[in-house]
């Protein structure tokens, strides 16, 4: 049985399916080109990240058995139709939770200590206005005692706020439906420490919290826009490392330009792959392509989930 892994797939992911008895491509095929292939190398299975589209034309034009997705989201596979067509849909919605919250936590430091601007100035004019460039950047602040507002309190919203809570800051979350958690968190010495946290309103979020991290589903208009950012503290940074359209994004540029947020972090973006050039020259935004759950630890989380899956559905190939 012949696998596709069209957005690639980790070293120990493809050889656990090899040696399991599969078939795995790991050639990268354009959109256009994709369901030709599919069927002129007789692919049985499709494994793609988020960049490849799994849509109801390619679906109609091979014979797909499986389709698998390596993380959370599921909106660039048209999972319903797929489903429909008894074609099952797997993802690993848990192993990139830890790369994510790391993520969020460096863009927040990042903001907080203006690296996002120091990096940018320093090879530029670091050798000639050295003095300058440190008076400009000084005026930082520390993370401890700060409030971390989390909106959407699933995996990965809990593993952000373990990590906010790791930093000192006090944490608060929402999620659409009222969730009351018991974070663990593990010690490499094997010590293990509870701690409780129960969601509060939307409202209570924007209001109180200094940072605000995103972690929600694609959505079919931005959930959060100018009026939501004005009820923010003032001052506050607004992080997104969910889905591009979860934020207006030009809402978010207004936001800066009239003092009420600090700055903002984006890692996805309305127009992706084509970010707007408008939103990437602000320098009050930390920016990342799309790189929140890569990492290597990650990959190979995903790589040996996706194996798993597909070892179990297809003991026999």
């Amino acid at each position: 049985m012949k696998i596709l892994a069209n957005d690639g797939l980790s070293a120990i992911g493809k050889a656990t399916l090899e040696r399991n008895g599969f078939e795995v491509l790991t050639t990268y095929v354009a959109q256009d080109q994709l369901a030709n292939f599919i069927n002129n190398n007789d692919i049985s299975i499709l494994l793609v990240r988020s960049a490849t589209q799994v849509t109801q034309e390619i679906i109609d034009a091979t014979s797909l058995k499986l389709i698998g997705r390596g993380g959370v989201g599921l909106d660039n596979i048209a999972v319903d139709y797929a489903q429909s067509k008894g074609i099952p849909v797997i993802n690993t919605p848990n192993a990139s939770t830890v790369s994510v919250a790391e993520m969020v936590m460096a863009h927040v430091f990042s903001i907080y200590r203006n690296l996002h601007k120091s990096n940018r100035s320093m090879p530029l004019e670091g050798d000639l206005k050295f003095n300058l460039l440190k008076k400009s950047y000084s005026k930082a602040y520390e993370l401890k005692g700060k409030t971390m507002g989390i909106i959407g309190f699933g995996n990965i919203g809990q593993e952000v706020a373990k990590s906010a809570l790791g930093a000192g800051m006090k944490v608060i979350a929402y999620n659409r439906t009222p969730k009351k958690v018991q974070l663990t968190f593990d010690f490499f010495d094997g010590q293990t420490v509870e701690f409780p946290i129960e969601t509060t309103s939307l409202e209570t979020v924007l209001k109180e919290s200094d940072v605000i991290s995103l972690h929600v589903a694609a959505q079919d208009h931005p959930l959060v826009g100018w009026e939501e950012i004005e009820k923010m503290k003032q001052g506050a940074v607004l992080i997104n490392t969910a889905r591009g359209g979860v934020v207006d994004e030009e809402a978010v540029l207004r936001g800066i330009e009239e003092g009420n947020l600090l700055g903002a972090a984006l890692d996805v973006f309305e127009q992706e792959p084509h970010p707007s050039v408008h939103l990437l020259m602000n320098d009050e935004i930390s920016f990342s392509p799309h790189l929140a759950g890569s990492t290597e630890e990650a990959q190979d989380r995903i790589g040996l989930e996706l194996a798993e899956q597909i070892s179990k559905l297809y003991p026999n190939k």
